[in-house]
């Protein structure tokens, strides 16, 4: 293996290196598992100091391509955790320790609201006398068609947003079924298409959201189904614009294929811009999402669905032979976040947080000659020359991103672009977005 590097090798720096081992990797020519050569072998081989060598193994280390073992050496890691759908699983480099985490996408914990109060408001005693008892708290329910952006025929509670996508999906779509997907977009999404035997059409997005164009071109497949983000767009951090909702719906209206629209509103609570929703154009073939997990906690595993009677009654009663219902003391606990007036002002805080964040990012990247724009919620999006050497020459300096491929149904090389989680940045801006702008100039 040594004299299979070193003959790749085409820049004898750091980056050159890291760079020449991470094609071998992701080409197939060093397999998971395999011992790399020591740093002093190649250091000695490449006529290079041992820093050079071991800067560059600590960059693959960073994105997750290789792990050192102290004196056994340093391996390939296998590229997906066996257990872990493969779109998912090519983010999982993100488990790796990381000076700065930017790759995650949860919340920051700091601004999450407290519980102790709402824990407090659940019953000391299990109070369910049937399980045929209501699915969903009436105080709950009568609390989020308060909010909800259109008037949807029935609403239920369901395990987190990804629960109710795939019951979404399961309801409305057969096997070989065409869904028209936003690219980019969330990749465990892919992976829920790619188990239930479905077909994603990918429709590009801009600043506002789906291209009209494109999504005319896709529908005239005849699509069973429109999989989208209206707000905090998962991974480019845009949201769709009151005008091209309505744009969109009007397309949809005039085909002759009638697809039913899944919406999945994962951030709204801490975005800054209004609900929004082609429901208030579509309301009968529209299924709409509401999740919690980035403004409330990921590990309340509560989620909102509501829309057509005919299309939630097909989904309950599917629920009703597995999970039955979602537990309603942990809908209890969401009821009292979202009215409690302690809890409502600490998201209020979150929501104004985020935006400086994001804001404060963006102008450094810009103030460093890169163009970018800020984002909603915790996510952005930042273009770069090489998906591959940007995150090398950050993992160098200890930062992490989430690789913008796995986003893509069909990835293009012309596109490149890494994921920035802004939970965990909360100071360095300058610093930071120094770095993400040489990053995004690295080849």
């Amino acid at each position: 293996m040594l004299n299979q590097i070193t003959t790749a090798i085409e820049a004898r720096t750091p980056e050159g290196i890291a760079a020449t081992v991470s094609r071998l990797i992701r080409g197939g020519d060093v397999a998971p598992g395999d011992r790399l050569p020591t740093v002093r072998e190649l250091a000695t081989e490449l006529g290079v100091s041992p820093a050079t060598v071991s800067n560059a193994f600590k960059a693959l280390s960073g994105v997750g391509l290789i792990r050192s073992r102290g004196r056994a050496g340093s391996f390939v890691l296998d590229p997906v955790p066996q257990w872990m759908p493969s779109h998912f699983g090519k983010l999982a480099g993100s488990a790796l320790p990381a000076r700065l985490d930017l790759s995650t996408g949860t919340p920051d914990p700091l601004l999450l609201p407290e519980l102790g109060p709402a824990l407090s408001k659940v019953p000391a005693r299990a109070q369910t006398d049937s399980y045929l008892d209501a699915r969903v708290l009436p105080e709950l329910e009568l609390c989020l068609r308060a909010t909800w952006p259109f008037e949807p025929g029935t609403l239920t509670i369901t395990d987190g947003a990804l629960d109710a996508i795939s019951r979404c999906l399961e309801a409305v779509a057969r096997f070989g079924d065409r869904i028209v997907v936003e690219e980019p977009t969330f990749p465990p999404f892919l992976d829920m298409l790619e188990q239930l035997g479905l077909h994603g059409i990918g429709v590009r997005m801009d600043a506002e959201g789906m291209v009209p164009a494109e999504l005319s071109a896709a529908l005239d497949l005849h699509p069973s189904a429109i999989l989208l983000q209206p707000r905090a767009q998962n991974p480019t951090g845009c949201g769709l614009t009151q005008s091209r909702a309505q744009e969109l719906a009007r397309i949809i209206k005039s085909k002759t294929c009638d697809p039913v629209i899944i919406e999945d509103d994962h951030s709204g609570e801490i975005t800054t811009s209004g609900t929004i929703s082609l429901g208030k154009w579509l309301p009968h073939r529209t299924l709409h999402v509401r999740s919690y997990a980035k403004s409330h906690g990921p590990d309340l595993r509560v989620g909102a669905l509501a829309g057509p009677t005919e299309m939630l009654d097909r989904i309950v009663a599917r629920r009703m032979l597995g999970p039955g219902w979602t537990s309603r003391m942990m809908q209890t606990v969401l009821y009292e976040l979202l009215t409690a007036a302690d809890s409502v002002t600490q998201i209020s805080e979150a929501r104004m947080v985020y935006h400086a964040r994001q804001r404060a990012l963006a102008e450094a990247i810009v103030t460093h000659g890169v163009s970018h724009t800020p984002s909603d919620g915790i996510n952005t999006w930042l273009r770069v020359r090489s998906e591959r050497a940007a995150m090398l020459h950050l993992a160098a300096s200890g930062v992490k991103v989430a690789a913008g491929r796995p986003f893509y149904a069909k990835p293009v090389e012309t596109e490149q672009f890494v994921r920035i989680s802004l939970s965990r940045l909360s100071q360095d801006f300058d610093q930071i977005g120094a770095l993400l702008a040489a990053a995004s100039r690295a080849e």
